[in-house]
C-alpha cells in the first residue's frame, strides 16, 4: 500500500511539474538594450506550458496588468487549468513590460512576445486550432496579435502562422483614444502624449478587418477601470466586417474578476466553451 501511495505521488508530481513547465521564448531576445544577465529574470519573457497529450486545440493566455505588471496567477495559471479541464492545451505568456531602459522601442516589445508565443506553439505542436485569450491590457495585446499579424515584429516568422483562430477578450483595453482608453495602459505602452500614428496603430477597434478572427468579449457595465465602450466599440467594428462575435455582458462585477464574477452567478467561461464548439466545428 505504501508503494502505491508513493507511486501515485510521484505520478502526480511529475504531471503538475510538466503542466507548468517554463520555457524561454527566445535564444536571443529581440529589441533588448541589455544582456539577459543585466535585464534580470523579471524582464525575460517566458511561456508556461500546460499541454494535454491528445488535445487538438490550444490557447495562448495573456494576463493583464496595465502594461505595468503581469497578473500571472488569476488571469494566467488559473485560466490555463480551466482550459485544460475543457480539453484544451494552454500556454501562459509572461511578456516583457514596455520600459525605455530595457528596449530601444518599448511600444513593440509586448507584441513581439505575443507573436513569438504564437510562433512557438505553432512550431512545436500540431494543433488544429490555436486561439488567444487576453485580460485587460493583456486583452489589448491579444487584440493586437489578432489584427497586426501581417506586421511581423520578430525574425523567422511567417505572417500566416501568427493569426489566432479565435480571440477571447476579457474586459479588454481596446482603444488608445483618450475618451475611452485606460490611461495607465496607454501611458506605459505609447506614452501619455503619443503621436497620432501610434494612437491609431494601437487602437484595435480601428484595426479590425475581414481577417480578424471570431471573437468572444466579456465586460461589466460598471467597470470603472476599463470602460465598457472599449468592448462595444470593438464589437461594432467586428459587426461591420461580418466577423462572428458575441459580448457576454455583466451589469456588475467591476474590473479584474478573472474567471469568476462574484456579483453574478453566471459563468462567462461556460458560455465561452459552448460558443467555441459552434465556432470551431
Amino acid at each position: 500500500m505504501k508503494f502505491q501511495y508513493t507511486f501515485l505521488f510521484v505520478v502526480l508530481l511529475n504531471y503538475f511539474t510538466l503542466a507548468q513547465e517554463k520555457v524561454k521564448l527566445y535564444d536571443v531576445i529581440p529589441n533588448a538594450s541589455k544582456s539577459e544577465a543585466m535585464l534580470g529574470e523579471e524582464n525575460i519573457p517566458v511561456l508556461y506550458r500546460y499541454p494535454l497529450k491528445d488535445a487538438d486545440k490550444a490557447v495562448l493566455i495573456i494576463p493583464g496588468g496595465g502594461y505595468s505588471h503581469v497578473a500571472i496567477n488569476h488571469e494566467g495559471h488559473q485560466v490555463a487549468k480551466e482550459f485544460n479541464k475543457q480539453g484544451y492545451s494552454a500556454f501562459v505568456l509572461y511578456y516583457r513590460l514596455p520600459k525605455d531602459e530595457n528596449m530601444p522601442e518599448r511600444k513593440v516589445g509586448p507584441l513581439q512576445d505575443a507573436q513569438r508565443g504564437m510562433q512557438y506553439i505553432r512550431k512545436h505542436y500540431a494543433f488544429k486550432k490555436v486561439g488567444v485569450v487576453g485580460f485587460s491590457a493583456g486583452g489589448h495585446l491579444a487584440a493586437s496579435l489578432s489584427n497586426h499579424f501581417g506586421d511581423v515584429k520578430i525574425d523567422n516568422a511567417q505572417p500566416q502562422n501568427l493569426p489566432p483562430d479565435f480571440s477571447v477578450l476579457i474586459y479588454p483595453v481596446i482603444s488608445m483614444r483618450d475618451s475611452i482608453t485606460h490611461k495607465g495602459s496607454k501611458k506605459s505602452l505609447i506614452g501619455e502624449h503619443a503621436a497620432e500614428q501610434d494612437v491609431a496603430y494601437f487602437s484595435m477597434d480601428e484595426r479590425v478587418s475581414k481577417n480578424t478572427p471570431p471573437t468572444f468579449l466579456v465586460h461589466a457595465a460598471d467597470d470603472k477601470v476599463v470602460v465598457l465602450q472599449n468592448s462595444t466599440s470593438y464589437k461594432e467594428a467586428l459587426d461591420r466586417e461580418g466577423i462572428p462575435n458575441t459580448l457576454f455582458f455583466y451589469e456588475t462585477g467591476g474590473h479584474g474578476f478573472g474567471l469568476q464574477n462574484k456579483t453574478d452567478s453566471r459563468s462567462w467561461s461556460d458560455s465561452l466553451f459552448v460558443w467555441l464548439k459552434d465556432v470551431l466545428r
